[in-house]
């Protein structure tokens, strides 16, 4: 999949102000993101801001799935595309976007994956799905969990954010085997969103303490 590097490096430089200015975010931990090689980061999502915020917060460049729905308008598909976007058929166990995904990691990228498969509509972290459980067990690389928390008054759309990445999780961490099942896709998949609960509390503490 073709990722326009240029048009990816000027994109993060018109936004870093930008995003800056009206989220105030925070990155923690950004170098638990391995420097070179495939992997997958795991991430909650709480709004359409999630993508860039994500990719502001990282050195290397990361390629995230997006609903279909998103590449209906021509020109704003192509440039999500160049941006290192792919579309995904949310709920239609969709084979292709996978692919994608797996090629994307073997030939060494960051494949970024929101784990609960939408957004919440309420702020609380939902459901883990399988997707992200099954591109690791497929091509045995690490998933670091990231977690966006909203730090403040939740309701406001530009509210302070904190991002924050945690140890990467290797599939042996995870119980991932190639030839496993879905039990071994669920424990995963409930391991890597107890390591997001977990950086979401710890900063919604820290908030609370000041």
């Amino acid at each position: 999949m073709a990722q326009n590097k240029v048009l990816y490096t000027i994109g993060k430089a018109v936004c870093m102000p930008i995003f800056k200015l009206l989220y105030r975010f925070k990155t923690v931990n950004a170098d638990n993101i391995p420097t070179e090689g495939g992997v997958i980061i795991a991430s909650n999502h709480l709004s359409n801001s999630d993508p860039p915020l994500l990719g502001l917060s990282s050195k290397r460049r990361m390629y995230f799935m997006a609903k279909v729905e998103l590449f209906e308008n021509k020109f704003f598909g192509a440039l999500i595309r160049a941006l290192g976007a792919f579309p995904v058929e949310r709920g239609a166990g969709d084979g292709k976007a996978i692919k994608t995904g797996e090629d994307l990691i073997r030939e060494g990228n960051v494949m970024t994956i929101f784990i609960e498969g939408g957004r919440t509509k309420t702020g609380e972290l939902m459901r883990p799905r399988s997707g992200c459980a099954l591109v690791a067990q497929q091509m045995q690389v690490p998933v670091v969990p990231a977690c966006i928390t909203v730090i403040g008054k939740s309701k406001s759309i530009f509210a302070k954010r904190l991002i924050e990445f945690g140890k990467p999780l290797t599939p042996e961490e995870l119980g991932l085997t190639v030839e496993g099942g879905r039990r071994e896709l669920k424990n995963a998949s409930n391991m890597i969103m107890g390591e997001i609960k977990r950086m979401r509390e710890r900063a919604l503490n820290e908030y609370k303490k000041g």
